[in-house]
């Protein structure tokens, strides 16, 4: 048999090796270890920020690097993982570790109903008719547990919590599981017919390289280049943290020019040099087309938001311009995710139609190679909706409501699942988060009460964010079937595994979030300064407010929507039409989101490094260098796994 060159894998050979029983129990003990530090480091210590979920995830990646290079060694006593075996593990604990943060079950847990009765006290106007409102099986209500959750140093209240967990861990399980299916439905016409570039997918495939007899590091001497490099950019930013005499260039972000309050050039707003060097290894990476319009359209939004204070708007910068009054950024942000979500479906619609129709007539492939018509793929979506759908109405929601919230919320997990297998820009934060695209245009006197909260406590379920569930959910997952893809594992078998993988993962992260919360006290953890905390206090807020000075439909946020939908479907069309034309849609969206202030600049940096390279030297240099790209992203990720270990021996 023919070695694969790109998977190491024999052509012809069985797939499915991949999952073996140490394979699967190396990651079940990556998982515990990685949720223990993810608490320790994030929430405790405040060592590091994102410890599982950065994108790529750093504590996975790294667990991967550290595998690889000690494989060799075990090869001498022939006990070596194969390639299949670490791709594997990386897959599972990509799918279990990066539940343990502050954007997902910490979240999770504080979100439904508890914080909503803790912070009441600051706001004795809510009480008595707000929690009447409330399902008494969203949390615990009895005033030990509530205070204790808070507080800290009690003994967590199993009995108290036995309801609420066994509510909404179910729906987070159903949510996985329509999120993973919805994948399995897409993922043939994502992978083998466009064939999208999944660069996130593609990191963890060059950093193992070597066969069935035993994975290795690469041995390209580009990869390890880029890997020094990167590593050495980190580490001169991060000694000062010890030794502060030593100079530093801040990579996250040098001001060079502050923000002027008064006067058009407040749309400017700060102005950053940003030179992270994993963000400029992934433009690098993208087409160019799509990371010159990234910060080409935030060059246009900075001068929208200056010219409309020269027409005499409210001097602000442009990621606070939150508001329907023209440039209306969010607003336009949040007509291209529409668009882009739309634009996804229609051009898959045939491959939906055949595999669900198939899929009921019986009449599906049952084969590894194709496990997207499996009729209990179909069943399984159908099912997991059905049972969101039902848990919503259960807590008060009207069946069409309930349906266009869950509809919303995987609308939107896919649109960020189509951007990370498509350009890997699954790490901006959407403009408008579902809650936003139900109220604002429709205004909050269209839903009842009970709808109102079901729609704020499920916040954590459809936030999309840096580290949040949409990352955590479905980049994980769809990153994984692009993986065993690529190396020849059985998808059939690594779907059931991932599963499995995310049921343990959540009762560990359940388990160690309860425990530290009730021994540290929630309002004591670190929870990315204090985000968090306002979010769950401001949820029964926004709450109350609904209800209590209810708003009508806004003409002016269909308008602003529209706008960005307009625009998105225009590029998309110029796109499809014109091989040269230079603007891409989701380059549109990257500049309309919060957080463009930060990515312009290490897009602007990596589509002048790629344009220089294709210019000079041809695709030939470019495809040598790519190699680079991805050491840099691996050295990038290295250094933010390896400095809190650091940090922490260095402060005891």
């Amino acid at each position: 048999m023919v070695e694969d060159e790109r998977t190491g894998a024999s052509r012809g050979s069985c797939p499915g090796a991949g999952g073996s029983p140490r394979a699967i129990a190396i990651a079940l003990a990556l998982i515990v270890l990685l949720i223990l530090a993810g608490f320790y480091l994030e929430l405790v210590t405040n060592l590091v920020y994102n410890y599982n979920t950065i994108v790529p995830p750093v504590a996975p990646l790294g667990a991967l690097f550290v595998l690889a290079a000690l494989n060799p060694l075990l090869a001498r006593r022939r006990r070596s993982l194969s390639r299949r075996e670490l791709l594997t593990t990386y897959v599972l604990t990509t799918v279990g570790a990066p539940l343990m943060a502050h954007g997902t079950v910490m979240w999770f847990l504080s979100s439904p109903g508890i914080g909503w009765r803790y912070y009441a006290r600051v706001a004795p106007h809510w009480e008595p008719a707000f929690f009447d409102l409330v399902p008494t099986w969203f949390s615990p209500t009895e005033t030990v547990a509530v205070d204790g959750f808070f507080l800290g140093n009690t003994p967590v209240p199993w009995a108290a919590w036995a309801m609420p967990l066994a509510a909404w861990t179910g729906f987070f399980a159903a949510l996985f599981l329509a999120n993973l299916f919805l994948m399995l439905l897409l993922q043939r016409r994502w992978i083998t017919e466009e064939r999208l570039t999944f660069p996130i997918a593609q990191i963890p495939l060059e950093t193992v390289a070597g066969g069935e007899a035993a994975a290795r590091l690469p041995a390209a001497r580009m990869f390890w280049i880029g890997l020094a490099a990167a590593a050495l950019l980190c580490l001169q930013d991060d000694l000062p943290s010890i030794w502060p005499a030593l100079p530093r260039l801040p990579l996250w972000g040098l001001r060079v020019m502050e923000w002027r309050q008064v006067g058009p050039l407040a749309g400017l707003g700060d102005i950053w040099l940003t030179i992270m060097p994993w963000t400029i290894a992934l433009a690098y990476l993208v087409p160019k087309d799509l990371s010159f319009s990234g910060w080409f359209f935030y060059v246009v939004r900075v001068l929208l938001c200056t010219i409309a204070i020269a027409a005499g708007a409210t001097p602000r910068r442009p990621e606070e311009w939150r508001d329907t009054s023209f440039p209306a950024p969010e607003y336009q942000g949040g007509g291209a995710v529409i668009a882009l979500g739309l634009l996804a479906l229609w051009a898959g619609r045939h491959h939906l139609y055949c595999a669900v129709r198939s899929a009921l007539a019986r009449r599906s492939a049952t084969t590894e190679a194709e496990p997207t018509a499996s009729p209990w793929v179909v069943l399984g979506l159908a099912l997991a909706v059905t049972y969101l759908v039902v848990f919503c109405a259960w807590a008060g929601s009207r069946l069409v409501v309930a349906a266009a919230l869950i509809g919303l919320i995987l609308f939107y997990h896919m649109v960020w699942g189509r951007l990370r297998a498509e350009n890997g820009m699954s790490f901006i934060a959407f403009p408008l988060s579902v809650n936003d695209m139900l109220t604002r245009p429709l205004g909050t006197a269209a839903f009842r009460p009970a709808e109102m909260m079901m729609i704020t406590a499920t916040r954590w379920a459809y936030w999309p964010g840096w580290g949040e569930t949409c990352e955590v959910v479905t980049g994980a997952s769809l990153d994984g079937l692009k993986i065993a893809e690529a190396a020849r594992i059985g998808q059939r078998r690594l779907a059931a595994l991932m599963v499995g993988a995310f049921v343990f993962a959540l009762a560990v992260s359940i388990a160690v979030a309860l425990s530290g919360s009730y021994h540290y006290g929630f309002q004591n953890l670190y929870q990315r300064g204090g985000w968090l905390e306002s979010s769950v206090q401001g949820g029964g807020a926004r709450i109350y407010d609904s209800l209590a000075n209810p708003s009508g439909p806004s003409g002016s946020a269909f308008v602003a929507l529209g706008s960005g939908v307009g625009l998105t479907f225009a590029l998309s069309a110029m796109r499809m039409r014109f091989w040269w034309w230079p603007l891409h849609p989701v380059g549109y969206l990257v500049a309309n989101v919060w957080g463009s202030q930060w990515w312009w600049c290490p897009l602007f940096i990596g589509w002048a490094l790629k344009t220089l390279v294709v210019r000079y030297g041809g695709l030939r240099l470019y495809q040598k260098t790519v190699p680079m790209a991805i050491g840099a992203i691996v050295g990038n990720q290295l250094s933010d796994l390896i400095w809190p270990l650091v940090l922490w021996l260095a402060r005891r």
